[in-house]
């Protein structure tokens, strides 16, 4: 890029509808898709987009979000002024944590002047999607913008307390911004809303103006502000103006000649900051033809390390088959006589004999000096609709995801899916269940 782009990802805030999963980690590191943390997405966003100056600002359960950045995108080059670097949250003006988005960004613009970028590209570190950040930045310096605001399309009932919603002129100019309102404004002629993706790329000067304040969120203060005062402040329409040329490799007759299909997941764009959401985003990979893909060969996602041996299927005994049908399933997995369908299993997993695993998302286990911690689910259980964290013990016959006031009796959080008369289920780290 001719003029130098640094990243800013927002990634300290608490989570607290994904309860108990962010009870011992900040919500970016939450795992997902077997072997990633939601963060690797934007994170490879940045990479892929050529942008190689990222800042990652921490403050809530930070550890394990500290340890994944250090071990798993640690390959950019310091030399070529390439980096990927933690700012946990320190108190750099006044005594009080980050109080909201602007003034995380204030309380680190020593950071940001001490790399002297053109513009300031700021993203949240909770999101899962593919997106091709040149082109907002394009976008950005052919309208003369101060601020763009990348935005969705998504409907007004979805909207509505959710997101910021805002009004755009047909030449995408923003003229008017209501954070979370009841009654959101819909696109003329639509039941569609233009919602905030918050994700925000600012001229560094028109930053520094507007955050020469005591406003603290950009959503609920600096947005509206910039718009009142006639700030040219732009919406990049992510639902029809971002792109990826990502392919993956698809089945030929004869075998021989490799063909690609394009993934036609530019449009694919998940919160995924509730329970149910989480869950459905991982189901989204187990289809056949997913709306959004991992295996794209041109848009590839980086992640840390995994230190187990390939997965393994096991037994073939009449009704004791060892066997995955339609499922997203990691290194360190051991599938032994059991039955798993539609499932996205993480790394130290072991499924045992008779055991039926359905509709669910599985963390794995953890390795630690004195071995695997795995998480083991025992023979004849019966599981569906669950998000199973790490490190998790299942005694013989335990069943969940079947009776909502059975498993709230047990003490598991469960959430509605919204949309459907079901629910998810969600076991915290460590927990032990035995059959009652």
């Amino acid at each position: 890029m001719p003029e130098r782009t640094l990243a800013v990802i927002m990634a300290g805030g608490k989570g607290e509808r994904l309860l108990p999963l962010t009870g011992v980690r900040a919500k970016p590191a939450v795992p997902f898709g077997a072997v990633f943390r939601i963060i690797d997405f934007t994170l490879s966003n940045c990479v892929n987009s050529d942008i190689r100056q990222i800042l990652v600002l921490t403050q809530y359960k930070s550890h394990s979000l500290s340890r994944h950045l250090s071990t798993g995108f640690n390959f950019l080059s310091r030399r070529l002024d390439e980096f990927i670097e933690e700012i946990p949250a320190q108190m750099q003006k006044g005594n009080q944590w980050y109080k909201g988005t602007a003034d995380a960004i204030r309380q680190n613009l020593s950071f940001i002047d001490a790399i002297a970028p053109g513009n300031v590209l700021i993203l949240a570190g909770d999101h899962i999607y593919k997106m091709d950040y040149r082109r907002l930045r394009a976008f950005h310096k052919e309208n003369g913008a101060k601020l763009t605001v990348s935005v969705i399309r998504v409907p007004a009932e979805v909207a509505r307390g959710q997101y910021g919603v805002l009004e755009v002129s047909p030449e995408g100019r923003i003229i008017g911004f209501e954070e979370k309102p009841e009654h959101p404004k819909c696109i003329p002629g639509t039941t569609d809303c233009m919602a905030s993706m918050g994700i925000y790329i600012f001229e560094n000067d028109a930053l520094h103006k507007w955050l020469d304040n005591d406003m603290v969120d950009f959503g609920k203060d600096i947005i509206p502000a910039m718009v009142q005062q006639g700030e040219p402040v732009y919406a990049f329409d992510f639902s029809t103006q971002n792109i990826i040329n990502d392919f993956v490799a698809i089945d030929t007759p004869d075998g021989r000649v490799k063909q690609l299909r394009p993934t036609d997941d530019a449009g694919y764009w998940r919160d995924v900051g509730t329970l149910d959401s989480l869950w459905k985003a991982n189901m989204d990979l187990t289809l056949v033809k997913p709306p959004f893909s991992l295996y794209g060969e041109r848009w590839p996602f980086f992640r840390g390390p995994i230190f187990f041996p390939p997965a393994k299927f096991v037994h073939e005994e009449g009704y004791r088959v060892g066997k995955a049908i339609n499922s997203v399933i990691a290194d360190g997995v051991i599938v032994s006589g059991a039955t798993v369908r539609q499932c996205v299993v993480g790394p130290g997993t072991v499924i045992r004999s008779y055991a039926l695993v359905e509709t669910s998302v599985l963390f794995g286990g953890n390795i630690h000096k004195s071995g695997i911690r795995e998480t083991s689910i025992g023979r004849n259980c019966r599981v569906r609709n669950a998000i199973i964290d790490r490190s998790v013990t299942m005694h013989d016959g335990v069943v969940i995801g079947y009776d909502r006031k059975q498993d709230e009796a047990r003490g598991l959080k469960t959430a509605s899916i919204a949309g459907t008369d079901m629910y998810v289920v969600v076991v915290p780290q460590d927990a032990v269940l035995k059959a009652e």
